[in-house]
């Protein structure tokens, strides 16, 4: 196992003592991540802000060419960088290496962009221009579901941009993050990119910073509003990619057996620590049965184990104080309703849940009014369409959700009636970083990916020359 260090002004550094980073799928500590303290919290600051003039008039195309080089270098070790990815967070070793494959694309598809400035008036008035600038030092702070590509979504646009970055990853998930920070010291400019770690105690030292112009946050809506509040104290830009509770709306005319798979899996991948997981099912009175039948033989039929085994299909849950949050879950859904799949913890060492399936659940079950971000199902029947686009909407979240329905122009009728940031029609978390991704009401702030996530990393800058 490699030698982690923080990366501070383009060299590593081994922090001020460490930390154990814990293997999910064993309950063992694994590895040891060197913590950063305040100083050296203001030394990465200091560093990135050093940077950032020259950062920020290197040309564009150059700029490009280096997040490019990161791709390919990110690419050149993606197998290394799976085989960590599934030590720390969990996942099954294919779904890591997909994870690694989509950073790289989403390096590749910033690098790709160009940020022209815009002609808005050129008349015998004169001349208005829109170009836009960097904002400075931006502060990244991620979680620890996806580590590496929710990362890759927030370095691609800043550095593109022309920004600076202080990165600070999720405590549990560090590992993944430092060793993307070898890469950055080989390919960057000094103090370009830098990386540090703590155990949840430097937040918000780092996002009330003084020269931190930006905080780039994807994370839990309660972990949000904090962020928000001290961002508040510099007027800092933010970006805030929350929690969901995302729901799939099934429509009468549906293949159940079809459909069915697609909405298990869409619930299930990654153990249900999605954002945009499916949270909550809603499936008409006449197909209930069968629907509920086949998501329990689903859930039956599934391989939970360690990621690297050959056939894993779903890992443990990522940290032990999310999996005592699941089972509670759990006792909250076995109180409430019928369990019909799985329903505990699994008897073995990790944080390991079997597939739950839940049916006949009350509409203001915990289950289904809160985010539950583990693999625990709630499905839920409804006999008017109308009155269920209500309930669907009166949740504080408004991440993404999905439609169901052979007919395509009345599932995208009821598509675009759901307040949700995304809502796919026939397909779940179809992710480009290419197509914006915004959350509204409580799901979040501003959005990533696509040319909107890039300019959210940028200040738009009008000149207005009379003629």
């Amino acid at each position: 196992m490699n030698e982690f260090s923080l990366l501070i002004d383009g060299k590593a550094h081994a922090g001020r003592g460490a930390f154990g980073v814990i293997n999910p799928a064993t309950g063992q500590v694994f590895a040891q991540c060197p913590r950063a303290d305040a100083a050296l919290l203001d030394a990465a600051v200091a560093a990135a802000k050093a940077a950032f003039p020259s950062w920020a008039r290197t040309p564009a195309a150059e700029r490009a060419r280096l997040v490019h080089a990161l791709a390919d270098a990110l690419e050149s070790r993606s197998d290394e960088f799976a085989r960590l990815l599934t030590a720390e967070q969990g996942k099954p070793l294919g779904q890591a290496y997909y994870e690694m494959m989509a950073s790289v694309g989403t390096l590749r598809t910033f690098a790709d962009m160009t940020i022209e400035p815009r002609i808005l008036r050129d008349d015998a008035n004169g001349t208005v221009i829109e170009h836009r600038t960097p904002l400075g030092v931006v502060a990244a702070i991620t979680p620890w579901n996806f580590p590496v590509i929710l990362l890759m979504n927030k370095v691609g646009p800043a550095l593109v941009a022309g920004n600076t970055m202080v990165v600070k990853p999720a405590p549990t998930t560090p590992l993944t993050t430092l060793l993307f920070g070898e890469l950055c010291r080989d390919i960057l400019p000094a103090g370009v990119i830098n990386i540090i770690c703590d155990e949840n105690d430097l937040g918000g030292l780092l996002t009330s910073h003084p020269d931190i112009a930006k905080v780039a946050f994807t994370g839990s809506t309660a972990t949000g509003r904090k962020v928000m509040q001290s961002a508040a104290t510099g007027i800092k830009r933010v970006t805030l990619e929350l929690g969901g509770n995302d729901a799939a709306i099934v429509l009468d005319d549906v293949d159940v057996q079809e459909v069915a798979g697609k909405v298990f899996h869409g619930a299930m991948l990654n153990a249900g620590q999605i954002c945009v997981a499916v949270k909550r099912a809603y499936v008409p009175a006449a197909l209930y049965d069968p629907f509920c039948d086949e998501l329990a033989r689903l859930a039956e039929a599934m391989v939970v184990d360690e990621g690297t085994r050959q056939g894993a299909e779903i890992g443990p849950v990522q940290n032990r104080a999310q999996y005592e949050k699941v089972k509670e879950f759990l006792a909250d859904a076995s109180a409430n309703g019928k369990v019909i799949a799985g329903g505990e913890a699994l008897d073995r060492p990790g944080y390991f849940i079997a597939p739950t399936i839940v049916r006949d659940l009350p509409r203001d079950a915990r289950i289904v009014q809160e985010e539950q971000f583990g693999p625990v199902l709630p499905v839920l029947a409804y006999d008017d369409l109308d009155s269920l686009i209500d309930e669907v909407n009166a949740s504080d979240y408004g991440l993404a959700g999905t439609v169901w329905g052979q007919d395509r122009q009345r599932a995208l009728a009821v598509a675009m009636q759901i307040d949700s940031g995304t809502v796919w029609v026939n397909q779940h978390m179809a992710i480009d970083p290419s197509i914006p991704f915004r959350g509204s009401k409580q799901s979040g702030l501003g959005g990533e990916l696509g040319e909107a996530g890039l300019h959210e990393y940028t200040q738009a800058h009008i000149v207005n020359m009379a003629a």
